[in-house]
């Protein structure tokens, strides 16, 4: 049977797409302090995979770092195909890989439209795909996970929440919502568990330039009612949860990470 510490994930392997830096170079940091073996997914920053494999490895973890456009089909078959070859049967994948490409909504083109699309909603969609085909193959191994496998997508506030300016990003979380939402639906029978998580604004190199600018930053603490920026491990540590049996009863479901932005705390006191 599977380890008596339900948090355990002991002798099960794990792909985090996008791990070189950020909330994926967190989640798999706490994947792997869980007890996890951690494929390291990059697409440009090498050195910063490397990073995040060394510090798996500190833990007396196994991992490795394999490049991949998550967009690519071929590339995310060979990236599983890799993981499988040095790690043995996949147990947890972390689909987290995600771009931003702003503009407004007339001023922006189709490049920037597909760009965003592609990485953050047909990636996922090519991630997810393969992970199911590849939990089927491997079967069940009760003797690490109730589970036949863990998916888990790194989504946002903003699948939820309208956000002018950045109608690609919204658009792709909200296709994100739905595509998690109905292949939980389509395989949760089979044992395979699908969730995803909801970030808010976390502390990342993509918002760094916003939080710096002057009044950047209490502008975005007006709109998180718990008074302070996430920082990558908060949304780590959630996704190390519903990697384990701790979880096991958490289907189809996105946990928001955001310190209350959800709430929409603008409207406190109106309306």
């Amino acid at each position: 049977m599977a380890s008596t510490d339900l948090h355990s994930l002991s002798g099960q392997a794990a792909i985090v797409t996008g791990s070189s830096s950020g909330i994926g170079a967190a989640v798999a940091l706490e994947l792997a302090r869980a007890g996890a073996d951690v494929v390291v997914n990059y697409h440009g920053d090498e050195n910063g995979a490397q990073a995040t494999v060394d510090e798996i490895a500190a833990m007396g973890r196994r991992s490795f770092k394999v490049k991949a456009d998550v967009g690519k089909e071929a590339d995310v078959i060979a990236m599983f195909d890799e993981a499988e070859a040095q790690l043995g049967p996949v147990d947890i994948v972390v689909s987290n890989s995600g771009l931003q490409k702003d503009a407004s909504l007339t001023d922006m083109t189709i490049e920037d439209w597909n760009l965003v699309i592609n990485t953050n909603l047909t990636g996922a969609f090519l991630v997810g795909r393969e992970a199911v085909r590849r939990f089927r193959k491997k079967g069940r191994r009760e003797a690490v996970s109730r589970s036949l496998g863990k998916l888990i997508f790194d989504s946002s506030v903003h699948q939820t929440i309208p956000w002018a300016f950045h109608v690609n990003y919204a658009a792709s979380k909200g296709g994100l919502k739905l595509l998690m939402e109905s292949i939980a639906q389509e395989v949760s029978s089979e044992g395979i568990r699908v969730n995803a998580v909801g970030p808010g604004a976390i502390a990342t190199d993509i918002n760094r330039m916003e939080r710096e600018k002057a009044g950047g930053l209490d502008a975005m603490l007006a709109l998180i009612p718990y008074g302070r920026v996430g920082d990558p491990v908060d949304v780590g540590r959630v996704v190390a949860f519903l990697a384990s049996d701790a979880s096991d009863y958490i289907v189809g479901q996105t946990i928001f990470v955001d310190g209350g932005m959800t709430l929409h705390p603008s409207f406190k006191g109106n309306g």
